[in-house]
């Protein structure tokens, strides 16, 4: 197991390295150029008089070089831990990220835990009793959980309760330390609105791959021998039959990074989307750039958490 840890880690450098690369010449690639927007809002100040000088701007940005050069001063600092500072005077890209960090990770923690706690049981079930009534209940579910976009049930959970009801989900933030309570309560319906996707696909490929499971020889051998229906299902099915859903659910972690973007915005959650968003709209490329090589970090890392249980859960996966 350590050498299969070993090379996945080393796996992860050049996948890094390659999405820095594609994040940073993205980024100035968006249309409209900071240096345009700063010259334009210093010109509209009040008291402003006389032209400003670009080539001031570009110097103290450190725009006046080629993207290579640019690219090569901004990894450096990556290397040793910085990742730069905002042009719009906000401080360094660091402690912008940090905090922001924990309300997108208490976000996206939470959503995963709730999409799994309703898709798994529930495709058990209509596993175990196919063709049942809770088996087209769950099924139908299921497709309604991926067919209709998160971002529409958070703008409608926002309009109608307040329009009927005068009522509205909690739009400050409260630290979990002050208060668990109203903490988890400020995040419960937006977890719930970003996990529905993950939950709906993970519970159709749970009932697909139980299914599979549920036909082999070793589970026919276990009935025969008299086993009872919980131990045949939840210790010999379940676990062979989780081995392909935590690779799906792997996959679908990127989708849901990219759901927390409109989510936090929906609800007012000041996390890492919220801050790329306005950090796009003023084209401050270091926090873009950072925000996106952190999510980039957390996407690559939660691949070799999948990885590393998927080993586990199957030790032939360890001779890849």
């Amino acid at each position: 197991m350590g050498s299969y840890l070993t090379r996945r880690l080393l796996y992860m450098i050049p996948t890094l390295l390659v999405v820095s690369v594609i994040i940073f010449s993205l980024v100035r690639m968006v249309p409209g150029d900071i240096i345009d927007q700063m010259v334009a809002e210093m010109a509209a100040q009040p008291g402003a008089s006389g032209t400003v000088d670009r080539e001031a701007i570009e110097k103290r940005l450190g725009l006046d070089v080629p993207v290579w050069q640019q690219y090569g001063r901004w990894l450096a600092g990556v290397v040793q831990g910085d990742l730069g500072e905002s042009f719009r005077g906000y401080g360094t890209v660091a402690d912008k990220i940090a905090s922001r960090l924990p309300v997108t990770f208490e976000l996206g923690l939470l959503s995963i835990i709730v999409g799994l706690i309703i898709a798994i049981p529930i495709g058990i079930y209509s596993a175990v009793r196919q063709n049942s009534i809770g088996d087209y209940v769950g099924r139908t579910t299921a497709i309604a959980f991926m067919s209709v976009p998160n971002f529409w049930v958070g703008t409608m959970i926002m309009i109608y309760p307040a329009v009927w009801f005068r009522w509205s989900p909690p739009m400050e933030v409260v630290a979990f330390s002050d208060d668990p309570i109203g903490n988890l309560g400020m995040f419960l319906i937006p977890s719930i609105v970003l996990g529905m996707a993950l939950a709906g696909s993970t519970m159709r490929m749970t009932r697909t791959m139980m299914l599979e499971v549920l036909r082999q020889d070793f589970i026919r051998t276990a009935w025969s021998k008299g086993l009872r229906e919980k131990v045949v299902i939840l210790r010999h099915a379940t676990r062979n039959a989780l081995i392909p859903v935590v690779t799906w659910v792997g996959f679908q972690i990127p989708m849901l990074v990219g759901g927390a973007v409109v989510t936090e915005t929906i609800f007012g959650l000041p996390g890492m989307g919220r801050l790329l968003v306005d950090a796009l709209s003023e084209r401050d490329y270091p926090v873009v750039t950072g925000v996106a090589l952190i999510v980039a970090a957390f996407v690559v890392l939660v691949n070799l958490i999948v990885d590393l249980t998927y080993a586990w859960l199957d030790p032939r996966a360890r001779q890849e």
